[in-house]
């Protein structure tokens, strides 16, 4: 990988850790995500403008499909993280959402489509897993088993982690096919399927527009937080994905597991920091070491 593909990387990963914690804080739900597709339309309609004038009416069936599916993924990524952020904490939620994603994908290659596992790959599967369960409790889970409350909180976020990450590698193959082989941009990509999340979240907010509004008055300073700095963080990733493998970038981006569970510790007060925090690092080996294998 490339110095200026990882450093982008690595500025994506300080930046993603921070809209999250803003998004934990809001505790928002799909109007939520709603409220955030409008602030970026507004925010980044300058940018879209410029790198879409002349372009976008240039393309075709291949183009809008990718911007479509992205933006119907990523509906399904967002919904299922702001849930999970609402019912577990995020230094379960977070850590498992960012890494099982490129874990999935070495699964699936190796069980289903004859790849060769070696021993670094063996060592990254069972550095995650190890990981996993310093994450979601480590030697902590026996005392859970025996406090409900606490049991299924845990599980909680492990089920919505793991859900998330399922999206995130599906996001993730589909945008990287579109500014690797489809050559689109970067930005475009983001923008584009950022207007097709903000049709399909509409018919949540006008079922109770009176809610809505309500919400909208509490986690308005939240959404903004989010839609000035996560398209940023994104479009890194996949200006990113253009200097260097996919294999080797998604992996990467694990780093910001480490400054979420850091930092979300610390905001949050949430508890078992520094196991989460060792569970992370042990994640983000892992998922690195399969992206190398």
């Amino acid at each position: 990988m490339t110095l200026d593909a990882f450093a982008l990387i690595l500025l994506a990963g300080l930046i993603h850790a921070g809209w999250n914690i803003a998004a934990k804080h809001a505790g928002g739900d799909a109007r939520f995500a709603w409220f955030t597709a409008v602030l970026i339309t507004v925010v980044w309609a300058p940018v879209g403008w410029w790198y879409g004038r002349g372009v976008v009416v240039q393309w075709g069936a291949i183009e809008w499909a990718m911007v479509v599916a992205s933006g119907v993924i990523h509906v399904f990524y967002f919904v299922t993280l702001l849930r999970g952020y609402r019912r577990a904490d995020l230094t379960v939620v977070y850590p498992l959402a960012r890494g099982s994603g490129p874990l999935i994908t070495a699964l699936v290659a190796v069980l289903f489509l004859g790849e060769q596992l070696s021993s670094l790959g063996a060592f990254g599967i069972a550095a995650v897993v190890g990981g996993v369960f310093l994450v979601a409790g480590g030697p902590g889970l026996w005392r859970a088993a025996h406090d409900p409350a606490a049991r299924v909180r845990v599980l909680r976020g492990v089920r919505y982690g793991l859900l998330t990450g399922v999206f995130i590698a599906g996001y993730s193959v589909v945008d990287g096919y579109a500014v690797k082989v489809v050559l689109m941009s970067p930005i475009l990509v983001d923008y584009m399927g950022n207007l097709v999340r903000l049709l399909l979240f509409t018919p949540v907010v006008l079922r109770k527009p009176a809610e809505a509004w309500g919400l909208w008055r509490t986690q308005w300073r939240h959404a903004l937080l989010v839609a000035v700095f996560s398209p940023v963080a994104y479009v890194l990733v996949l200006f990113a994905m253009q200097r260097a493998p996919l294999s080797h970038v998604a992996p990467a981006r694990e780093v910001s597991m480490l400054f979420a569970a850091l930092i979300g510790g610390h905001l949050l007060r949430e508890s078992d920091r520094g196991l989460r925090l060792l569970g992370a690092l042990c994640i983000a080996l892992g998922v690195v070491a399969l992206g190398l294998a």
